[in-house]
């Protein structure tokens, strides 16, 4: 394609371009304005000049809150509950501990609860008090009754 022809078609067209830029074009937000021209608003009084060039600026612009009731969207009391409200994820991790083979052992799951628990004494439970074992003899009870018989003669007591 030459130059001439490319020329011709962008002449032809330039029109509609121009109108689809019109159409799309969007009117320049509105900034905040100067003090300079917030000044021609405020009265000629002296008192509360500057009170007032504050509020008159701060009315206006692109970045200032409109917040009314009429845009906020109303939220039950139990949608706000449950958006605060963590999700529970109980199931997931017992459905995920059970399939594991690994089993631990009881000394480890002993240091667990044990490192777990408060340190005060009243969350501590008492230790389990280990049993004492009757002192077993070297001699059986014939073996007694033998030596009794030697040494006394007879048997002294008898069960």
């Amino acid at each position: 394609m030459s130059a001439s022809l490319i020329r011709r078609g962008l002449e032809l067209l330039s029109d509609d371009i121009k109108d689809a830029s019109k159409k799309t074009k969007k009117k320049p937000q509105q900034q905040t304005p100067s003090s300079a021209t917030v000044m021609k608003l405020v009265s000629t009084k002296r008192q509360g000049v500057t009170k007032q060039v504050k509020r008159l600026q701060g009315r206006q612009g692109p970045g200032k809150s409109k917040a009314t009731v009429k845009d906020k969207r109303i939220r039950s009391a139990v949608e706000e509950f449950r958006k605060k409200q963590g999700k529970s994820h109980m199931s997931a991790n017992l459905k995920y501990f059970m399939e594991t083979g690994y089993k631990a052992t009881d000394s480890d799951t002993s240091k667990i609860l044990n490192h777990n628990s408060g340190r005060q004494s009243r969350n501590r439970p008492d230790r389990p008090t280990k049993k004492s074992k009757e002192p077993e003899s070297l001699f059986t009870e014939k073996e007694f009754q033998q030596f009794q018989k030697e040494y006394f003669g007879r048997i002294v007591e008898q069960k």
